[in-house]
């Protein structure tokens, strides 16, 4: 299954945004001179500058056109209302990854498990750490597990490259939404025997519930971040009480 045509014209659009093609403070293409380019209808071009206008990166001027808002992101930023892989944020933020796969094995969710994760009890798994590197260096150590009924196929090696390009470029899986969750903890021994904690005593840990266009719920995640490059940005939109 091909990725929805408004989701093409995003992703292009964004990485033209991101890469300066389109300079912050100017005018993107019209709607016209869009739908030619990409030959599709005036709604799909809509939806897809309404993707980027709800990620921060234009805004909709009324009588003027689409407006380039956008502003680089510091160093290992990641972003509240996007759903990225950890490759995607690495290239966005300019920086070398790589992701190394410590621990990969079929498992069943016990009540430990489906209390932590959301799955059911009995539910078949895949159970998978992985470690991400910036720039040669540790600084993420993801533990995930996955609904294997979902990727019956996935391999370790699958696993050591793009989870969710094999996901939606092998699969054909949409990937919708995620639900997540922000603490800070306390380091455990795992934490220390794989991330280079240096001083710091704790991690920043964002847990994520993920969803597919059917609404079922295929990865748990919980990523343990060094926190001394932590950062999120949010873009947050105010609606007005109603009196």
């Amino acid at each position: 299954m091909p990725r929805q045509k408004f989701l093409q014209i995003y992703s292009q659009l964004k990485q033209r945004i991101e890469s300066g093609e389109y300079p912050v403070g100017q005018l993107l293409p019209s709607e016209n001179t869009l739908i030619g380019e990409f030959d599709c209808s005036r709604n799909t071009v809509r939806r897809a500058i309404s993707e980027l206008v709800r990620d921060g990166y234009v805004q909709t001027r009324q009588g003027w056109g689409v407006c380039n808002i956008f502003q680089p992101i510091e160093h290992s930023s990641y972003t509240m209302g996007m759903i990225e892989s950890f490759r995607e944020t690495a290239r966005r933020t300019g920086q070398t990854s790589t992701t190394r796969v410590v621990a990969f094995e079929p498992c069943t969710a016990d009540e430990s498990i489906a209390a932590q994760t959301g799955f059911p009890v009995g539910e078949e798994l895949f159970a998978l750490q992985r470690i991400h590197d910036l720039d040669g260096v540790a600084r993420i150590l993801n533990i995930s597990y996955l609904r294997r009924s979902c990727m019956p196929g996935l391999t370790r090696e699958i696993a050591e490259g793009s989870l969710y390009r094999y996901l939606e470029e092998e699969l054909g899986m949409s990937i919708i939404t995620s639900k997540r969750t922000f603490t800070v903890e306390l380091a455990t021994p795992q934490d220390r025997q794989w991330l280079d904690l240096g001083e710091y005593n704790c991690l920043a840990v964002v847990a994520n519930q993920v969803y597919n266009s059917e609404g079922v719920m295929f990865e748990y995640t919980q990523s343990r971040h060094y926190p001394g490059s932590f950062r999120f940005q949010d873009n947050a939109v105010r609606r007005p009480e109603e009196s």
